[in-house]
C-alpha cells in the first residue's frame, strides 16, 4: 500500500507522484510487465468465478442483483480491493482504458451494496438479508474491519490515479461509520481487537487524501483503543499495551500491519512513545528473527514465549523465540513479508537510514519474488527454505505453487506492491534524491528547493530534472545516471550503498569515490549542479554466508548471495539423487551464467562441490546410524536464485547446505 506523506510533518523523505518513475527495461521491467499481463487478468478471474473464488458474487447478492448466499472466505472483500489497487495502478501506467472502465463497474457494485449506514463487509450484510444469525462484529475472526481498512487504501489510490470521487466517496461513509462504532466502544469500555489492522495505515492515508483532521483522530483513537482490550492475546499483540511493546511477537502478519500503522501514526503526530516502540520491535526482528531471504513469520502454530510459562498462548503464523528459525517447515505467509516491507517503507520516511532499503529491496528480490511463479500465475502463501525429498507428515500448505488457494489474501497483495514497485525507486527531501531499490527506469523529478539566501528569498521553490538509470541490477553492479534538464538549483543525489558492498566505485564529473566495506549500509551523497552522468560499480563477486550459532539447523552450513540476491540448490541443477550428499568447499568459485527458466533468463551460477558415496549399509530412513561412507568426490552445481525455484517441477530445494572445512 503506497503513502503520501509529503505534508506529514515529520516525514524527513516522502515519496513521488504515483506516474513519476517508470521501470524501462531489464530485471524490473520484466516483473512488471508479468504482473501486468499475466498476474492482474488471472487474479480477476478467480475473483469473478462464482464457483472459485465467489467474491463478486457476493457483492451482487449484497446489491440484489442476484440470489443466493455467502460464499468463500470471510476476508475475499478486502481481497478484492487489494487485487483493485494492483489493477488501478497497473492500468494507470499502461493507459488501459478498459481496465478503468471495468473497475469503474466494480466500484458502482460495491456502492450498490455498502448499506445506508456506511457499513460494507458482505457475510455481514448477507447474514442480514437472510436472518440466519451472523451479524456486525460478533466475530473478530470475520475480519470486517481488514476489509474496511483495504477498501481505504483502494480508494485513495482511486483518487491518485483518476482524481475521481466516487470510491472516495464510498470509504468516506464506511469511516463514518467506523467513527461512531469506535466513540460508543470508547464510551462503553467494550474494546474488540481488529484482527490484521489495515484500518491503521487505511484511516490515515484517507487522512491523508482528503484533509478532513476527524479521520486522524480516528486513526489516534483506533489504536489507543487496541489497549483497552480485555484478556488480550500475544496472537493480536493486545496482551500488551502498546507503549510496553520491545519484542515483536504473534501473528507475522497482523504484527507488521501494526507497526506500519504505528509508523504512520507517528509521521503525523510525532509522538515520541511510538518512536521507542518502533524501534525496539523493528531491532528485535531485524537483529534477531528475520530470514536470510526477508521471510518472516517462522510458525505456523506456537506458543507465545513471553507469556505465562503454564499457560501458553497459541500463536498462528508466528514469530517464535529469537533465532527459531527452522527451514523445512519455515512459514514465512507472503503477506507477512509484504507488511514487513510496507513498514520499512515508512520507518525510511521518518528517519532515512539505509538499513530499511535494505530490507525492503531483500524482501522484494527474494521471498516476495518467490511467492509467485515466473509466468505469474501460481503462487505460494508460504515460502520455505528447503523442501525435501519425502516427508513423514504433511505441512498446511502445499509444496509447490498453485493457482487458486483457499486463503486467497497473498496473491492480490503481491499483485499489488509489484504493480507499484516503481514507488520504491526514489524518495525526495528538500534538495535530495534518495536511491532506493536500484532498476533500469526513467523518472521526472521535482524536489523542493530550501536554499535561501540571507534576507533573499530562494529563486526558485522548486530543483526539477530528468533522470534515467541504466543497469543489469540485480545480477550486476554496474549503474549508470543520466542526469538532463537540471533546473532550480544544486541538489545532493543520495546513492543508497547497499549492505552486502564490499568494494565498489562512485565516478562523477569532479571525483571518483572508492567504496569499501565500511560504507555498506549507508548513503553516499553526490552534489549535482548540472546536467551529468554518475556511474556507479558495485563488486558482485558470489560469497558464503553463514547464521547465528542459535539457528540450530544452519550450523556448519552456508548459504550463497551475490549482490542482493540469494541462491539455492535445486535438484533439477544436480546430478545426485539427493542434495543433501552435497558438501560445500569453502575455497570454491561461483561463475555467473545465463539460464533460461520458464521463459525467463535468469543468471545461475556454477561451480564444484563435494558429495559423499555412501556405504551400502547406510539407511537413509534410520533416525540414527553409525556414520559409513566410501569417501569424498567432486561434483558440478549450478545455483540458481532462490526467488526462480519451483518452475522446472517437483524436487528437492536447499539454500542452506552443509560446509566441508579443512585443515
Amino acid at each position: 500500500m503506497l503513502t503520501n506523506t509529503k505534508n506529514s510533518p515529520y516525514a524527513k523523505v516522502s515519496p513521488l507522484s504515483w506516474n513519476s518513475v517508470s521501470w524501462t527495461d531489464g530485471f524490473w521491467a520484466d516483473v512488471v510487465e508479468s504482473n501486468t499481463k499475466n498476474t492482474v487478468p488471472h487474479l480477476q478471474k478467480m475473483f469473478e468465478s462464482k464457483e472459485i473464488s465467489h467474491v463478486l458474487e457476493n457483492f451482487k447478492i449484497c446489491a440484489g442483483e442476484s440470489t443466493g448466499s455467502f460464499d468463500g472466505t470471510v476476508f475475499g472483500d478486502g481481497d478484492f480491493y487489494k487485487w483493485m489497487e494492483s489493477a488501478l495502478y497497473s492500468a494507470g501506467k499502461t493507459a488501459d482504458q478498459q481496465l478503468l472502465d471495468q473497475l469503474d463497474n466494480y466500484i458502482g457494485l460495491i456502492g450498490r451494496a455498502q448499506r445506508s449506514d456506511g457499513y460494507i463487509s458482505t457475510k455481514q450484510i448477507i447474514g442480514e438479508m437472510e436472518h440466519n444469525g451472523v451479524s456486525r462484529l460478533g466475530d473478530i475472526n470475520d475480519f470486517e474491519v481488514y476489509n474496511f481498512g483495504h477498501l481505504f487504501t483502494a480508494a485513495c489510490l482511486h483518487k491518485r490515479v483518476t482524481d475521481k470521487d466516487h470510491f472516495l466517496s464510498i470509504a468516506i461513509k464506511a469511516a463514518e461509520y467506523l467513527e461512531h462504532l469506535y466513540e460508543e466502544s470508547a464510551k462503553t469500555d467494550e474494546v474488540q481487537t481488529a484482527v490484521c489492522p489495515s484500518h491503521y495505515m487505511g484511516l490515515i492515508e484517507l487522512y491523508r487524501t482528503v484533509k478532513n483532521e476527524k479521520y486522524l483522530k480516528l486513526a489516534i483513537l483506533a489504536i489507543s483503543l487496541r489497549d483497552s482490550v480485555k484478556d488480550g492475546l500475544d496472537d493480536n499483540q493486545d496482551r500488551l499495551a502498546l507503549k510496553d511493546h520491545d519484542k515483536i511477537i504473534g501473528h507475522a502478519v497482523r504484527a507488521n500491519y501494526l507497526y506500519a500503522g504505528v509508523a504512520d501514526l507517528y509521521l503525523e503526530t510525532g509522538k515520541e512513545e511510538y518512536l521507542q516502540v518502533l524501534h525496539k520491535v523493528w531491532n528485535n526482528l531485524i537483529h534477531e528473527k528475520i530470514y536470510i531471504t526477508g521471510g518472516c513469520g517462522a510458525l505456523y502454530n506456537g506458543a507465545s514465549p513471553y507469556g505465562n510459562f503454564f499457560v501458553h498462548q497459541l500463536v498462528h503464523q508466528a514469530y517464535g523465540y529469537e533465532y527459531q528459525l527452522p527451514n523445512v517447515t519455515a512459514y514465512n505467509e507472503t503477506c507477512a513479508s509484504i507488511g514487513s516491507v510496507m513498514w520499512a517503507y515508512r520507518m525510511f520516511q521518518l528517519d532515512p537510514k539505509a538499513e530499511y532499503f535494505d530490507l525492503i529491496e531483500r524482501t522484494m528480490l527474494n521471498v516476495n519474488l518467490a511467492a509467485v511463479s515466473l509466468d505469474g500465475t501460481k503462487y505460494f502463501y508460504e515460502n520455505m527454505l528447503r523442501r525435501a525429498k519425502k516427508l513423514p507428515y504433511e505441512l498446511v500448505w502445499p509444496l509447490t505453487r498453485s493457482e487458486y488457494i483457499l486463503s486467497y489474501c497473498c496473491p492480490p497483495n503481491l499483485a499489488r506492491i509489484l504493480s507499484q514497485s516503481s514507488e520504491y525507486a526514489y524518495t525526495v527531501s528538500p534538495n535530495n534524491l534518495w536511491i532506493g531499490m536500484y532498476g533500469a527506469n526513467k523518472a521526472t523529478i521535482s524536489l523542493p528547493n530550501s536554499s535561501t539566501k540571507t534576507g533573499e528569498k530562494s529563486l526558485s521553490h522548486e530543483i526539477t530534472f530528468e533522470l534515467t538509470q541504466e543497469t543489469h541490477y540485480p545480477y550486476d553492479g554496474k549503474i549508470r545516471f543520466t542526469i538532463d534538464h537540471v533546473k532550480g538549483g544544486e541538489f545532493q543525489l543520495q546513492l543508497r550503498i547497499p549492505g552486502w558492498v564490499e568494494k565498489g566505485k562512485i565516478t562523477s564529473p569532479n571525483s571518483v569515490v572508492e567504496v569499501t566495506s565500511d560504507h555498506a549500509s549507508s548513503y553516499l551523497p553526490v552534489t549535482i549542479t548540472e546536467n551529468c552522468i554518475i556511474e556507479v560499480d558495485f563488486d558482485m563477486t558470489a560469497h558464503y554466508t553463514i547464521s547465528h550459532p542459535l539457528v540450530e539447523e544452519n550450523n556448519n552450513q552456508v548459504a550463497v548471495e551475490r549482490g542482493p540476491l540469494v541462491y539455492c540448490m535445486e535438484s533439477p541443477d544436480s546430478s545426485l539423487d539427493t542434495l543433501d550428499d552435497l558438501l560445500m568447499d569453502p575455497d570454491a568459485t561461483f561463475t555467473p551464467v545465463t539460464l533460461n527458466i520458464k521463459g525467463r533468463t535468469v543468471i545461475a551460477l556454477k561451480s564444484q562441490a563435494y558429495y559423499m558415496t555412501r556405504d551400502e549399509n547406510h539407511n537413509p530412513n534410520a533416525l540414527y546410524q553409525p556414520l559409513r561412507y566410501q569417501g569424498l568426490q567432486k561434483t558440478e552445481i549450478q545455483m540458481i536464485p532462490y526467488f526462480a525455484w519451483d518452475n522446472r517441477g517437483i524436487g528437492e530445494m536447499r539454500i542452506w547446505m552443509p560446509v566441508l572445512y579443512k585443515i
